[in-house]
């Protein structure tokens, strides 16, 4: 260790250089030189429309693979991070959508009368922290369901399907019991009626964070077929958080 005798004031007898480091150096360290991409800068910021690379270890079979994050700007929302991991090994895929930028102070509720093509074409952004339900066929998402996903109200839909059916097996397999398969068979059946528009109904986002997105068609003006409310967090919510016993003032 050097021990700067003249701290916080600059030492005349110590130079100090700053270099950028070798793909040699990159390499004997662990890290790979390619995964600096074009429109990285150097305050080490993300830059929109550019996609970054770094290694990870696959969530399914532990092999390295890739991730890709890309910033993009959600009009008349705020800026996201798409993240895609893909496993040449084992063929697994993901991706999730994180928020970027500063905590919203209230959260969200968006409510959608569904009731055409348009509709199911809709961006939207749900949040890890974003609740889905739908009540005319008694769906509802908790917290953390899906993760966080930027597709299309359609494309949601069809997720949530694709999960049910994959990751609950026993409610639809031959160990299932006859009336609880009756139920989730019909809950299948009534989400790809949504799907195919004969079925209408109403989709109601509740996000506490505000990290959460469903596209005005209308933009700038109000959509006649969606309602946003913001409201306070309750306490119970923050504490679910860990709002509560964050302090982002008075550190002196």
């Amino acid at each position: 260790m050097l021990i700067l005798r003249c701290a916080p004031k600059t030492d005349p007898k110590i130079k100090t250089l700053h270099y950028k480091q070798t793909s040699e150096q990159l390499t004997l360290m662990g890290f790979s030189a390619q995964n600096n991409v074009e429109g990285e800068d150097d305050n080490d910021n993300l830059v929109p429309d550019s996609v970054y690379c770094f290694q990870t270890n696959c969530s399914s079979c532990s092999s390295p693979c890739e991730t890709r994050m890309h910033l993009i700007e959600i009009p008349h929302f705020r800026e996201v991070i798409i993240m895609a991991t893909t496993c040449d090994y084992c063929g697994y895929k993901s991706n999730e959508v994180k928020s970027s930028g500063a905590m919203a102070l209230r959260g969200r509720r968006i409510t959608l009368k569904l009731r055409s093509e348009e509709d199911l074409n809709r961006d939207i952004l749900k949040s890890e922290t974003c609740t889905l339900e739908i009540p005319e066929i008694d769906l509802h998402l908790t917290t953390g369901a899906l993760g966080g996903r930027f597709t299309t109200l359609e494309g949601l839909l069809r997720q949530v399907r694709k999960e049910l059916n994959d990751k609950v097996p026993f409610a639809s397999g031959d160990s299932a019991l006859p009336e609880k398969k009756s139920v989730f068979d019909s809950l299948l059946k009534n989400i790809d009626k949504i799907c195919e528009l004969q079925l209408l109904c109403t989709v109601i986002l509740d996000d506490p964070m505000g990290n959460s997105y469903l596209q005005n068609i209308y933009a700038p003006d109000e959509d006649p077929m969606m309602v946003v409310e913001e409201y306070e967090r309750t306490f119970e919510q923050n504490e679910e958080f860990g709002l509560n016993d964050m302090k982002v003032e008075g550190y002196e």
